[in-house]
């Protein structure tokens, strides 16, 4: 074990939690109706609760277990055989453990975005915690836990490079908030514009500080290389900031608040799959691109396809990762041959994944609420609660 190593994961490993409870949580939170907030927060936590009690069931086994190249097994169920004094590299293996957790948390909760204000509670939970298991655990295990994407399966040597997750996280999650859009329908008013912007930027500020965990946590090392990863990380967020900010004044003679976050985030979504390869001038590219990119996709899926994905997820998340990990071939870092083809593998598997869950979750719990509840607002309807004391 080593000492440094552990101490710099143990705070990765609360920033990347930071970055859900309550990053995510605000950020999603301020650009719902005022009566659909607390249906957001609930949301949020309550995934961030089951994935961890889920992870330590069977997710971790199923990742980073010992199993074969596409499935990790369910040999370290409850962790089972790890100890205090486990090792997985030169970290103790139980915060390795907790260390992906957070990210086990995080990928469902980004999902959230597509669906708020009109999904039914339980759908949320039982979709959630099938999905991570079923979905997220595997690809986990074939890009990160040794299985047939990573250096030495099906695309040799060199297999798919993907740091901190552009095709595990963001690309999974991207997708499944797409279709899950698509089968749940748009809400029956989308024209309300985000009930308190404040909230998404301070929630898009603890987004960019929790992704230096993130990221440079994912070098699993206090070194020369995770402080790259965060020096990066943060070169992107802020140019894709940037160029989010100047592309929507060119385009609608206005910059917003909320524009300029959502581009942090595209710039953040961006960089992560690359954090680990790149140098700080082509972050710089990878963020100035990104901001514009990404409010295209945002524009293309809401204007175009008139897709109501409620809150961006596959536009910044699913865009912003699928770019980022095709940038580390055009780099250099990586091969074309197993970046393209590990994306159109992930791709089907989530899409295939995800529509079958929808189906058959659905057939135990409802997909959509009722009209009364969606046009009252989840918060008093299903939880029972106001944000906001209206009388005074």
């Amino acid at each position: 074990m080593n000492g440094a190593d552990t101490a710099w994961i143990i705070v990765a490993t609360a920033l990347v939690l930071f970055m859900t409870l309550p990053g995510l949580a605000l950020f999603y939170g301020g650009l719902v109706r005022a009566r659909n907030v607390l249906s957001v927060f609930m949301q949020c936590y309550a995934i961030a609760c089951l994935m961890s009690v889920l992870w330590l069931v069977a997710g971790y086994s199923i990742a980073f277990g010992d199993g074969n190249a596409v499935w990790g097994g369910l040999g370290k169920m409850f962790l089972n055989g790890v100890t205090a004094d486990s090792l997985s590299g030169t970290l103790p293996e139980v915060l390795f453990f907790a260390f992906q957790m957070t990210f086990a948390i995080i990928t469902p909760a980004l999902i959230v975005g597509a669906y708020v204000e009109r999904i039914g509670f339980g759908f949320v939970l039982l979709f959630s915690g099938l999905w991570m298991l079923l979905c997220y655990a595997p690809v986990t295990h074939w890009i990160w836990g040794g299985g047939f994407l990573a250096d030495g399966g099906i695309f040799g040597e060199t297999g798919v490079k993907d740091f901190a997750g552009g095709i595990v996280v963001h690309e999974t999650a991207g997708l499944a908030a797409l279709i899950i859009a698509v089968m749940l329908g748009a809400r029956k008013n989308r024209t309300t514009p985000p009930h308190n912007p404040g909230f998404v930027m301070i929630g898009a500020a603890m987004l960019w500080v929790g992704w230096f965990g993130f990221n440079g946590g994912s070098q699993l090392a206090a070194d020369g290389g995770a402080a790259m990863a965060l020096t990066v990380t943060h070169i992107s967020a802020a140019t894709a900031s940037l160029s989010w900010a100047l592309w929507e004044k060119i385009k609608f003679g206005r910059a917003s608040l909320v524009g300029i976050v959502t581009g942090t985030i595209a710039g953040l979504a961006s960089i992560t799959p690359a954090s680990g390869f790149v140098t700080p001038v082509e972050a710089l590219i990878i963020g100035a691109i990104a901001g514009v990119l990404c409010q295209e996709a945002v524009n293309l899926i809401r204007e175009k396809l008139k897709i109501d994905d409620t809150l961006d997820v596959f536009a910044v998340h699913g865009v912003g990762g699928i770019f980022g990990t095709i940038m580390i071939a055009a780099f250099g870092a990586g091969t074309w041959a197993a970046q393209l083809g590990s994306l159109a593998i992930v791709g089907i598997f989530t899409t295939v994944v995800t529509v079958v869950l929808i189906k058959l979750v659905s057939l135990v719990t409802p997909l959509r609420v009722d009209l009364e509840t969606e046009t009252n607002g989840l918060d008093l309807s299903v939880h029972g609660e106001r944000a906001y004391d209206m009388s005074s």
